[in-house]
């Protein structure tokens, strides 16, 4: 058998692993399963923004409590206005400023009851992720193991293509094998196409150098769909 023969049966047997897949996709089992990994990492992500978000609420709350104090500290030196006074000062100056500072400490406590209220929600959304989080991987541990009791029923089918494919792999040169696999990765089926024409299966017109050399009976590259080409 030659090796063109050779990949055109890998690619066959490979044909029907990728139709065992499609199948076992196509169950509610493995739907459930996949809409359950789809909630479970979209959680993650969330409650993971909710510890960013908390770490950086701790630090506004650290800044707004060392400013509140400061300009309590600050007030306190206006406690006594009338000694003030006699030393010299002008009352209205240091009432001015007292209140301007009072304004200040206000704003600031308003920001942090705005803080202190958002830290709220977010302990309350964070029970609640945790909970729902609890529940689906409750749920999603329930659907592996029926997708696992799915997948049992094409187990020997599937063992028997692998060990085939792995037999019919040893026959092929390594380079174009592993070209093969990449294009694989690269969702690209089937990889080996028949020439069709002058063109590809995909409709590119093949120059005449490449009908030239696939008509010798080598295997060539569509510059379009990257497919392999070869004469029948």
């Amino acid at each position: 058998m030659s090796s063109l023969q050779d990949l055109l049966e890998y690619q066959k047997l490979d044909g029907e692993l990728r139709k065992i897949e499609m199948e076992l996709n196509a169950t509610e089992e493995k739907k459930k399963l996949s809409q359950a990994k789809v909630v479970m990492r979209n959680a993650e992500m969330r409650i993971a923004a909710q510890d960013k978000r908390a770490v950086e609420i701790r630090h506004l709350r650290d800044s707004l409590i060392a400013r509140v104090e400061e300009t309590s500290k600050a007030i306190s030196e206006y406690s006594e206005v009338e000694e003030l006074v006699e030393g010299g000062g002008d009352v209205s100056f240091y009432k001015k400023s007292a209140q301007q500072l009072l304004d200040k400490i206000r704003a600031l406590k308003q920001e942090l009851n705005k803080l202190l209220a958002e830290v709220e929600q977010l302990s309350a959304e964070y029970k609640k992720l945790m909970e729902q989080g609890k529940q689906m991987n409750k749920q999603k541990k329930e659907y592996a193991e029926k997708y696992k009791q799915v997948q049992a029923k094409y187990a020997d089918r599937i063992e028997e293509l692998n060990k085939k494919m792995e037999e019919t792999a040893k026959k092929i040169p390594p380079e174009i094998l592993d070209r093969y696999k990449l294009k694989r990765t690269e969702k690209v089926f089937p990889v080996l196409v028949p020439l069709a024409g002058d063109m590809c299966v995909c409709g590119m017109d093949l120059p005449l150098a490449q009908r030239n050399r696939i008509a010798g009976g080598n295997i060539i590259e569509c510059e379009n769909c990257h497919r392999f080409i070869y004469k029948q």
